[in-house]
C-alpha cells in the first residue's frame, strides 16, 4: 500500500477534495488488490458504470447517494460500507462532498454470506460487543486478501504478533492503543493506521473499541 506505516492518520484528511472536481488516488502496490480513495467535491458526481465484479465503497467522510438507472437507490454516510452490484450500471453523486475508499474484488471473491450487494451497512454495527471477549467477523477471506471487523471490550486485546502482509486499520468506534514496533499510538474512531508486512504490533482496549482490518498478503 502506498501509505506510511507506524503513525495514526485520517484517510479523509490526507485526501481532501478540490472544489468542482472528483479525485481518485491509487493506494495499492498490488494488481491483485486494487485499492483507491475517491474525493468528490460538493455538487459533483461519478457517472454510472458497469463492473464485472463487486466493489466495496467505505465512506470516510461526508455523504452521498448511489445512483442506479439514473435514480437514487441508497444514501451513504461516514462509516458506511456499500457493495456495488455486478453487471449493473452504478454511480455516485454528492451534494456536500464525500470521501471514500474503493476496494475492487474479483468475480469469485468469497464474501461473508451476510453481505449482499446493493445494500448499505454501518461497519461498526455488523457485530456486537461481548464483555471480556474479542468478537471477529470475516467479511472477505481469500489467499491474497482478508478483511474483518473486530470488537474489543475493557481488558481485551491482541498480544504482539507480526503481520503476514500489509494491513490497514479503520477505527470504527471508541479508542484503543496500537503498539507498533515497540511504540504506543492512541487511535480513535475515524482514524487509520498501517502495518508493514512483518511489522510487530499489538492492540490494547481500555474500553469498547471496534475496528476493521484490511490485510493484503
Amino acid at each position: 500500500m502506498l501509505l506510511q506505516a507506524g503513525h495514526v492518520f485520517k484517510l479523509a484528511a490526507e485526501n481532501p477534495w478540490t472544489p468542482g472536481c472528483t479525485i481518485s488516488t491509487n493506494l495499492s502496490t498490488s494488481a491483485e488488490v486494487p485499492l483507491s480513495v475517491f474525493a468528490l467535491a460538493p455538487e459533483t458526481s461519478i457517472s454510472e458504470e458497469t463492473y464485472a465484479a463487486p466493489k466495496f465503497w467505505m465512506v470516510a467522510a461526508g455523504g452521498g447517494a448511489v445512483m442506479i438507472d439514473h435514480s437514487e437507490t441508497a444514501k451513504l454516510a461516514a462509516g458506511d460500507l456499500y457493495i456495488t452490484p455486478a453487471d449493473t450500471p452504478v454511480g455516485i453523486r454528492t451534494d456536500g462532498g464525500i470521501i471514500y475508499t474503493e476496494l475492487s474484488l474479483g468475480k469469485d471473491t468469497h464474501m461473508n454470506p451476510l453481505l449482499k450487494s446493493g445494500n448499505v451497512f454501518q461497519l461498526k454495527d455488523l457485530l456486537p460487543y461481548q464483555d471480556g471477549k474479542i468478537v471477529n467477523m470475516n467479511l472477505i477471506d481469500e489467499d491474497h486478501l482478508m478483511m474483518a471487523v473486530m470488537s474489543f471490550t475493557k481488558g481485551t486485546g491482541l498480544s504482539e504478533h507480526a503481520a503476514p502482509g500489509e494491513a490497514l486499520i479503520f477505527a470504527l468506534d471508541g479508542e484503543a492503543v496500537i503498539t507498533y514496533e515497540g511504540e504506543d499510538h492512541l487511535i480513535r474512531a475515524g482514524e487509520n493506521f498501517k502495518f508493514d508486512a512483518g511489522g510487530k504490533h499489538a492492540v490494547t482496549a481500555d474500553g469498547p473499541f471496534k475496528m476493521a482490518l484490511l490485510l493484503t498478503k
